[in-house]
């Protein structure tokens, strides 16, 4: 670090000089050409290390709504409003904080609209869906071109939808956990001491 601060701090000493003797300064092709460019390729780098970013977080958010849901919700029918009400509200409003729906640069940055939670009971399982829904990713750069001229013979179904992702947002990512009726743990009863 030490070596870097000291090549900058030389460069500027020397510029400074050259102008202070009266002659005049010159553009670095580096700068003027390259850096341009590379800040380009570091915004895209971003955006789809937060598409990847989001996958993730959508994979841990399901598996603990999905596990929440099996150990704390009941199989009697008459708590079915509590689960409804109390329970999923209470799972839902964890995961749109750590997904990233209350903090409004993790949400733009990782182009955040819209999260339901869905919950299908079943004889033997539960099914527990979160769906999130996002915008655009704003990079116009990338859609300067329509996608049948991008997405041609090599690639498929997997460039347009990538493109669509991309250009014109409002997608939806859906994960789907299965887990059993029931995992918690029963009250032990010794016979002959009810």
């Amino acid at each position: 670090m030490k070596i870097f601060t000291r090549t900058i701090f030389r460069s500027l000493r020397r510029a400074a000089a050259a102008l202070s003797a009266g002659r005049p300064g010159q553009a670095m092709t580096e700068v003027v050409l390259l850096f341009p460019l590379f800040l380009v390729i570091v915004f895209i780098t971003a955006k789809i290390f937060a598409l990847l970013v989001l996958v993730q977080k959508l994979e841990i958010a399901s598996y603990y709504a999905a596990r929440r849901w099996q150990l704390e919700s009941h199989l009697n029918a008459d708590y079915v409003s509590w689960d409804e009400n109390t329970l999923k509200k209470d799972i839902e409003k964890n995961l749109r904080g750590y997904i990233g729906f209350d903090t409004p640069a993790v949400s733009k940055f990782l182009n955040l609209k819209d999260m339901k939670l869905d919950v299908t009971r079943t004889q033997v399982w539960n099914v527990v869906t979160l769906t999130v829904y996002t915008n655009a990713s704003g990079m116009k750069l990338l859609c300067k071109y329509p996608k049948q001229a991008v997405c041609t013979a090599p690639y498929g179904a997997a460039c347009m939808n990538g493109h669509d992702y991309l250009c014109q947002g409002g997608k939806q990512m859906e994960v789907i956990k299965y887990v059993p009726n029931r995992d918690r743990p029963i009250q032990f009863v010794l016979p002959g001491l009810k």
